[in-house]
């Protein structure tokens, strides 16, 4: 007998082959069969109409930090609610394991960095974790069998650093048998089920002291032994993050990537390509370290997100404008003395020399403040400005757009919360992406879901691509759209018998409306541990979305079922050699 059937449904199955009616089975967690409608004879103990609703595979978000909140929400919302059955975590270089058993202020120092370097509430890490684990393996037993989604986790640099250096690991470098206790550790991570290996040497990453998290000290022989202990594990993959990955990479970046990829022999991702029209060598330059591994004996994917993510910024609290080279020492003062400074004009008048400088990189992206539109206010002098476009009320009040922000944000004693209007979302922006979208090592995806709550919201690029393929743009036919969010992604991470609807695979399923798929507006809610703020954005359209054959999300609510599963390299992924 069959658990349901599905029938009549617009099957898009992941291949990217033309959508057709059929009748889908589940049995057992795994699709038992498909068929033309009406023609499935065996029982089921429940069915459903889909007549006029597409059935698809569920999404594989490559790149997320749900480390810590699949703890106190297992769901993963939103990216749950917006058809993500299949999560990766455990990216740039950073993981809650493994902690070492005798220093227990790492577990404090790991909160303090993942609050700082990836902007999640440390009241939430504090409150919503259990860390009870010490090795890797305890981490991911951990999260088996109480979990929505699927997930699987690299190993954080981070981590593998500060367990074997301590607080050496920020600034130092190890010695041999230090380098071979990290590698041994590394082993057993994976011998556990780890992905493989993240890191990052970006210079926007630093932790909670402010210094920089200890994978950037890693030297290129470091990161190679690493990397060559990934090619002794099954269903491995490499993922980094380098400097260059903000705007353009050097010479020595591609060099790095090209040689852990190829020793490795497993493919390596990054996060995150910008396409703009505006700056039309970026793509090109990005993409030549693609070309170099090829010929190298490697394979690097870039990610790239097909939406414009809605993030936020404010002058009284971290965000991306604190990573402008010169602005976090002006945005990290006491609140009174940031607002004294902000208010002088020569202090102005350099920090907008430096968010138009060249080592501000992607980050220029955000300094046409004339452009920012006001949020939410908390004085009676802003009173009437939420919603409302910088340029307007400078001209209303003579003064040029950045002073007159200022003086937004100081009447709200820096609490106005910005939202900056994108500046790539002209059609020669949209026509590169397209065009770039078709590349075999351009990926979509990157929404760094689980990070920077209250600053941005990525998880629901996929519904919104989704509707903008089908009733916006129409960049790319709905059939090619799902493939670009399942069976791509499945692929690269070798992951076993997921990515299609296909008899024999896992019933991962999502049911929508392709006259209604869309994600709602980002508006802030206050629902993390502690009363923490995060973004949220409800998914529109969206009918079913089945785990393993489990209903986890009927119309955009959770059902409370939980039949996720923590995937283990090997058993659950197989190897994408590059060789």
């Amino acid at each position: 007998m069959l658990d349901h059937l599905i029938k009549a449904a617009t099957v898009v199955d992941g291949t990217g082959t033309p959508a057709s009616a059929a009748d889908v089975g589940i049995r057992d967690g795994r699709i038992a069969v498909i068929a033309r409608p009406g023609t499935v004879t065996e029982a089921a103990r429940t069915s459903e109409d889909a007549r006029g609703l597409v059935l698809a595979p569920g999404f594989v978000d490559p790149h997320t930090h749900y480390d810590a909140q699949l703890f106190w929400d297992p769901y993963a919302t939103p990216s749950l609610n917006h058809g993500v059955t299949t999560v990766a975590g455990g990216n740039c270089g950073f993981t809650l394991a493994p902690l070492h058993p005798d220093r227990p202020e790492d577990a404090d120092y790991t909160r303090r960095m993942m609050s700082k370097v990836e902007g999640m509430s440390l009241v939430a890490l504090e409150e919503g974790a259990p860390w009870n684990w010490h090795t890797f393996g305890e981490y991911l037993d951990a999260l088996e069998g109480r979990i929505a989604v699927n997930a699987g986790f690299m190993v954080g640099h981070c981590a593998l650093r500060r367990h074997v250096m301590g607080a050496d690991a920020i600034g130092g470098q190890p010695t041999p048998a230090q380098l071979d206790e990290m590698v041994r550790l590394f082993h057993d991570a994976m011998d556990a089920g780890a992905w493989g290996l993240s890191t990052t040497q970006s210079s926007t990453h630093s932790d909670g002291d402010g210094k920089p998290v200890a994978s950037r000290h890693a030297r290129p022989g470091e990161l190679l032994a690493l990397s060559r202990a990934v090619a002794e594990h099954e269903g491995t993959q490499l993922e980094a993050i380098v400097a260059g990955c903000l705007d353009r990479f050097d010479d020595t970046e591609i060099d790095l990537l090209v040689e852990m990829s190829a020793v490795a022999g497993r493919p390596l991702n990054w996060n995150v390509l910008t396409i703009d029209a505006a700056v039309p060598e970026r793509v090109p330059r990005q993409l030549f370290a693609s070309e170099r591994a090829r010929r190298a004996g490697g394979r690097i994917v870039a990610l790239t997100m097909p939406i414009l993510t809605p993030m936020n910024m404010s002058l009284g609290t971290f965000c991306a404008l604190n990573l402008i080279p010169g602005w976090g020492d002006v945005l990290s003062l006491p609140v009174p003395e940031r607002i004294a400074r902000l208010r002088e004009s020569g202090i102005r008048a350099e920090l907008l020399r430096r968010a138009g400088s060249k080592e501000a990189g992607v980050f220029r992206r955000l300094t046409n403040f004339e452009r920012y539109v006001v949020g939410d206010t908390y004085s009676p002098a802003n009173k009437g400005l939420t919603g409302r476009v910088v340029r307007d009320i400078a001209a209303e009040r003579g003064q040029e757009p950045f002073h007159c922000l200022v003086e937004i944000c100081a009447n709200d004693d820096l609490r106005t919360v910005l939202w900056p209007m994108p500046t790539d979302n002209d059609p020669d922006s949209w026509a590169l992406r397209r065009e770039t979208w078709q590349h075999d090592d351009v990926l979509l995806g990157g929404s760094d879901a689980g990070a920077h709550l209250d600053r941005m919201c990525g998880a629901p690029y996929t519904t919104r691509f989704l509707g903008d393929c089908l009733r916006g743009r129409k960049l790319v036919a709905l059939e090619r759209a799902v493939q670009m969010l399942t069976d791509d992604p499945a692929r690269l991470f070798g992951l076993r018998e997921r990515g299609r609807v296909a008899e024999g695979y896992h019933a991962d399923l999502v049911l929508f409306d392709p006259e209604r798929i869309d994600a709602g507006t980002a508006t802030l809610v206050h629902d993390l541990p502690g009363d923490s703020p995060r973004l949220d954005s409800k998914a529109i359209g969206i009918v079913s979305v089945r785990v393993n054959g489990v209903e986890t999300i009927r119309d955009d609510v959770v059902t409370g079922a939980v039949p996720g599963t923590v995937l283990r390299s090997g058993r659950d992924t197989r190897t994408v050699s590059t060789r």
